[in-house]
């Protein structure tokens, strides 16, 4: 049972992600394949956040299941056997039981605390809360696959 935290740079060295759309900064508490906590700094002029709402601005919900799903398929990637990851992506499949408990405002540090609960296969289902200085903010339940990636 392994702890260790990833930077930006390893992150983008599994995930196919870039600006704007790579939400994570970092991974730290990494339990291999088990959980890990993401961090995301939520900022006032991030693109996601310049149009929801420009006199109230609000991070859109469904970029919190994406950041939620980026940190899962950081997790995967990072645990297993990097031959058995390359060339490889991790889809989205499904979301479950997602509940916004409170609006995530700008200027902030989004906490994701994420759970690998099983794999079949390449087939993996996670839970995670989301939460900014402690209080909970979202939850989701959700599954994702390993595909090859095309050529």
């Amino acid at each position: 049972m392994s702890t260790t935290e990833i930077d930006k740079k390893k992150i983008q060295s599994l995930l196919p992600h870039r600006e704007p759309m790579l939400l994570i900064d970092k991974l730290t508490k990494i339990v291999h394949l088990k959980s890990a906590t993401a961090i995301m700094n939520v900022k006032r002029d991030s693109f996601y956040v310049q149009g929801h709402f420009p006199d109230q601005p609000v991070m859109p919900g469904v970029l919190i299941v994406e950041a939620f799903g980026q940190a899962a398929a950081a997790l995967t990637a990072y645990g297993i056997d990097p031959k058995e990851y390359e060339n490889k992506l991790v889809f989205l499949m499904s979301v479950e039981k997602a509940k916004f408990r409170n609006p995530v405002i700008p200027n902030c540090e989004l906490h994701l605390e994420i759970e690998a609960v099983r794999s079949h296969g390449r087939v993996w289902k996670y839970k995670g809360t989301a939460k900014v200085e402690g209080k909970r903010m979202a939850d989701a339940e959700w599954t994702a696959t390993i595909v090859d990636r095309k050529q």
